[in-house]
C-alpha cells in the first residue's frame, strides 16, 4: 500500500493555490507549516489513518523542484461532473491543461479522466470510474 506521495514545488504560495482548487472537494484537509503542504483525508476517532497522504514540498536538497518524466498522481472523483469541475478549477487556479476531461480509447469504458500539469509542471491526473454513469459506448 502507498503511504504518502510527495511533489516537490519551488513556490508554495502558488501550489497552494492550486490544489486548494480541488482536493477539498475530494475530501482532503490541508495542514500547512513551515516544510509546506500536508493534505489528508480526515479520521474518525479509532480508525486508522486513510492513505494515501499528499504532500507538496520544497526540494530536500535545496536545488529546483522539478516534475519527473512518466510520473502522475491520480485523484478519484465521485463522478464525471466533478472531474470537469474539478479540471476546471485547476487551470483557472494556475495549473495548465495536459488533457481535457473524457474517456480515452485506451482506457476501460467507464474511465473519465482529464490531466493537468500544477505550476511547477507536476502531471495531476482526476478521474472517475463510477458505473451509474454513462460509459464511453453509451
Amino acid at each position: 500500500m502507498i503511504s504518502y506521495v510527495t511533489v516537490g514545488a519551488d513556490d508554495i504560495a502558488r501550489a497552494k493555490r492550486f490544489y486548494q482548487a480541488f482536493l477539498p472537494a475530494l475530501g482532503y484537509g490541508l495542514t500547512e507549516g513551515p516544510e509546506g503542504l500536508s493534505y489528508a483525508l480526515p479520521v474518525t476517532p479509532g480508525q486508522s489513518v486513510v492513505l494515501p497522504e499528499f504532500y507538496v514540498k520544497p526540494t530536500f536538497d535545496g536545488r529546483p523542484a522539478s516534475a519527473g518524466n512518466g510520473v502522475m498522481v491520480a485523484f478519484e472523483a465521485r463522478g464525471q461532473s466533478q472531474v470537469r469541475d474539478l479540471h476546471a478549477a485547476g487551470l483557472a487556479a494556475g495549473g495548465s491543461n495536459e488533457g481535457p476531461p473524457g474517456f480515452r480509447e485506451a482506457y476501460g469504458p467507464q474511465f473519465y479522466v482529464g490531466y493537468l500539469r500544477d505550476p511547477q509542471g507536476n502531471k495531476i491526473a482526476l478521474f472517475s470510474s463510477n458505473p451509474d454513469e454513462p460509459g464511453r459506448d453509451g
